[in-house]
């Protein structure tokens, strides 16, 4: 579904990871662990330009995994899952294994 959605300019749509709300043993996690403000990256659009009108592309591709801001984007529903539009320059970096 989401495939359908592609982003404006320099936006990236995320969708956000949610982390398990208990273990593997059935123990209960606070609701402090729960808020991970990471995501995973499924769509870009094809830039921005600048002042000369020369494209300037997106720092992160479809797959990538990022930190995202604990505010801001735009919450876009597709079908029956949640996503995120944000600006390139709002997610703060790529996160590895």
């Amino acid at each position: 579904m989401a495939k359908r959605l592609i982003p404006a300019l320099n936006r990236v749509l995320v969708e956000k990871i949610v982390p398990p709300s208990k273990t593997n043993a059935g123990i209960l996690l606070p609701e402090k662990t729960n808020k991970l403000n990471s995501g995973k990256v499924v769509a870009v659009g094809p830039g921005a330009r600048d002042k000369g009108g020369n494209l300037i592309p997106v720092a992160f591709k479809e797959g990538d995994s990022v930190l995202l801001p604990e505010y801001g984007g735009t919450e876009v529903k597709l079908g029956d899952k949640e996503y995120h539009l944000y600006r390139d320059d709002d997610i703060l970096g790529t996160l590895h294994d």
